[in-house]
């Protein structure tokens, strides 16, 4: 199937706004469509963040099937993954976050959505972060 980037970036807020209880059914009807994805649940203070986040997302990404263990792959979903967190900086910098990456690639277009609260006492404010990258299509 060709998908467009647009689409891609679409699952991915998808994947990042569902519950853990329906990942599984998604990822199963999604890879029906071509498109691969995967969630990973993330919380913390945002200041010491960014690193662990990164990693999660490259980890999960392999462990889906989403990219192949090459620097190019890795570098799209890092590269991706530090974009978005770099949108959601400004309101979570210094706070606790909680909440959930979601990934999604099909054929050159990947996409990471990181959507979370950030809270502030009994005040919740939600953010989220989108990035896409093109990658070689080599399964």
């Amino acid at each position: 199937m060709d998908h467009k980037s647009t689409d891609i970036a679409k699952v991915s807020v998808k994947m990042s706004l569902c519950s853990r209880a329906s990942e599984e059914k998604l990822i199963i009807a999604y890879k029906e469509k071509g498109v691969i994805v995967t969630a990973i649940d993330i919380g913390g203070n945002f200041s010491g963040f960014t690193t662990k986040v990164i990693e999660s997302a490259i980890v999960a990404s392999k462990r889906g099937g989403l990219i192949k263990d090459c620097h190019v792959h890795e570098g799209a979903v890092a590269g991706a993954t530090k974009e978005a967190l770099s949108q959601i900086a400004s309101k979570a910098n210094g706070l606790n976050v909680g909440g959930k990456i979601g990934i999604a690639r099909s054929g050159e277009h990947i996409s990471v959505c990181i959507f979370l609260s950030i809270g502030l006492l009994h005040l919740n404010e939600v953010v989220i972060g989108l990035a896409h990258r093109s990658i070689p299509d080599i399964y």
